[in-house]
């Protein structure tokens, strides 16, 4: 009895022992198949993403950057916004820190630039780090997507108009600066429409993206000295809204009402001045700014995803005047499209992939 005794107990014994070693098996097994699953399987909620802007003026700035955050808290994820106070060199400097600090999963930038930016993108890209791009010119940069407004076509819907309302001749303001990719591209639509009506004469060039809306309310009153006449100037033709405000608010100080104001981009602010009777902006060519913040975090989740390879897409603008819109009420960007066509319309993303994306996020 004893000797079975013991014999029992010995195979009760390595019964416990082989259950044990294969239930550390099947964990183990269980451990190597979650480490080699692929991106798609990380979740893409409780994501750090920097959004690092060459310079963060206006009320345009102010709606993208809402776009941003609002998309982003969508998903679940954080932001933190860097500043580099239109200066490139402290921009690049913000994309290696970003990069290296190893704190982010995904890099936004706005208006940067490929000469200071592509080092730091190229970084990234080999970190794995997924990049979209908002009008900062780097197509040449594999691995990022490019995101842009079509500014070609929003300077032609504004110079065409313009050419039009003034019957293709009279003398016109630009309000323009040099060095920025979308301003390098409006600029291409100018010397066309320079070509095209010889009998509209620009008499006076200028604006710095420094203090944008005071210095062009500076610089357009003394244009304004130095042609006192009515019909002395035709209309201004405005790059920016930021340039578009400050010469409004010149021209109307000096009750020079005779002139109009053509602008490009738009926000809430900017509609007020349009829908006033007595402003001297009458429209302007735009995409909405918190739209394109919203579309650029959504390309950015489709990077995570998996689930895109877009290297370059395009925004479409619309054209705003002020006889689209309504006397007797108030019109913000959130309901614009109840008065202009196309309006927050523009690319959302591959649509098969943005309901995947949707749906991942908020399976998680």
């Amino acid at each position: 009895m004893r000797k079975s005794s013991k014999i029992a107990s010995l195979l009760t014994l390595m019964v416990v022992l082989v259950l044990a070693l294969s239930a550390c098996g099947n964990g183990a097994a269980s451990n190597d198949a979650a480490s080699t699953g692929s991106s798609t399987d990380q979740p893409l909620k409780g994501k750090n993403i920097a959004l690092i802007m060459r310079l963060n003026n206006g009320t345009f700035s102010a709606q993208y950057v809402d776009g941003v955050k609002d998309q982003v808290a969508k998903y679940g994820g954080t932001v933190t916004v860097i500043t580099a106070d239109n200066d490139l060199s402290k921009m690049a400097s913000a994309l290696d820190a970003a990069v290296n600090q190893g704190e982010f999963d995904g890099i936004l930038l706005d208006h940067g630039d490929a000469g200071a930016l592509t080092m730091g993108v190229q970084k990234a890209v080999q970190a794995n780090i997924p990049i979209v791009a908002f009008d900062s010119a780097l197509d040449g940069v594999q691995g990022v997507t490019n995101l842009a407004q079509n500014d070609q076509k929003m300077a032609e819907l504004t110079l065409d108009q313009l050419a039009k309302d003034a019957n293709g001749k009279g003398n016109i303001v630009k309000i323009w600066v040099a060095g920025f990719p979308p301003m390098e591209s409006r600029q291409i639509s100018y010397k066309a429409f320079q070509a095209k009506y010889p009998d509209i004469k620009e008499i006076a060039a200028f604006g710095t993206a420094d203090n944008a809306q005071l210095d062009a309310q500076t610089q357009m009153e003394a244009i304004l000295k130095q042609y006192p006449n009515k019909g002395d100037i035709t209309a201004v033709w405005a790059a920016w809204d930021e340039f578009a405000k400050g010469a409004t608010n010149a021209i109307k100080q000096a009750g020079r009402d005779e002139i109009k104001v053509y602008g490009i981009d738009l926000s809430d602010e900017d509609l007020t001045l349009i829908q006033d009777k007595n402003s001297p902006w009458i429209a302007s060519a735009a995409v909405d700014p918190t739209t394109i913040g919203r579309v650029q975090v959504r390309y950015l989740y489709q990077r995570f995803d998996g689930n895109t390879k877009d290297e370059k897409v395009e925004l479409e603008p619309v054209y705003v005047q002020r006889d689209d819109l309504p006397k007797d009420k108030k019109v913000t960007t959130a309901d614009l499209n109840e008065y202009v066509k196309g309006w927050g319309e523009s690319d959302q993303g591959n649509t098969d992939n943005l309901k995947a994306l949707e749906k991942s996020v908020a399976g998680q």
